[in-house]
């Protein structure tokens, strides 16, 4: 791995939120004025996201006072203490400039109907524990790869189906294979020669 990249990717937040444009968030931002740090929330409507990795940016608008205000935060900042989800938009645009030219009501989008509003994450880096052993590892169950290939959010093709399917069948003749050798381990410590 090259330099800049290792140091980049020790910079990443392990999980960050799902972010959509159109959402109505609340962002939890710490500021600090002196020696006190304290916590501002600025709520308003994503309207653009930007860049990738340690660079990657979104902009928030709210109006304030009659007055249209733009904030940009970058999503791996320790600055952000976290991002709500408020209300699910509908945009079918992926940046939704138009809304600065519009007034009141207008300036906000179509709320979906029906849509629930989860804080999903997206997990960046896995956190590892030290002093893991192998022997933790194969103990895992064939439940864990199944939580494996959820997580991935495959598309529901035929094509996906049988990849996880296969998975699941490589992981299972593992876990037997696995434990059919402890057996025989086991068989040869019992007998007497």
């Amino acid at each position: 791995m090259d330099i800049l990249k290792s140091i980049e990717h020790e910079q990443l937040k392990n999980k960050i939120p799902e972010l959509k444009i159109g959402n109505t968030v609340r962002v939890h931002v710490r500021i600090k004025e002196g020696n006190k740090e304290r916590i501002q929330v600025f709520e308003g409507i994503i309207i653009k996201k930007q860049g990738g990795g340690v660079n990657a940016t979104f902009t928030v608008r709210r109006i304030s006072y009659g007055v249209g205000v733009e904030k940009t935060f970058l999503v791996h900042s320790p600055r952000i203490e976290k991002i709500e989800v408020v209300r699910v938009g509908k945009a079918r645009r992926a940046k939704l400039y138009y809304l600065r030219d519009r007034v009141g009501k207008a300036a906000k989008t179509k709320e979906k109907v029906g849509a629930r509003i989860e804080n999903n994450e997206i997990v960046i880096k896995e956190e590892v524990v030290p002093g893991e052993t192998e022997v933790a590892e194969s103990a895992e169950t064939v439940e864990t790869a199944v939580e494996e290939v959820k997580v991935e959010n495959v598309e529901s093709t035929t094509d996906a189906k049988a990849e996880t399917t296969e998975k699941v069948e490589e992981v299972k003749a593992e876990k037997v294979e696995k434990t059919q050798e402890a057996e025989k381990v086991e068989d040869k410590e019992d007998k007497p020669e």
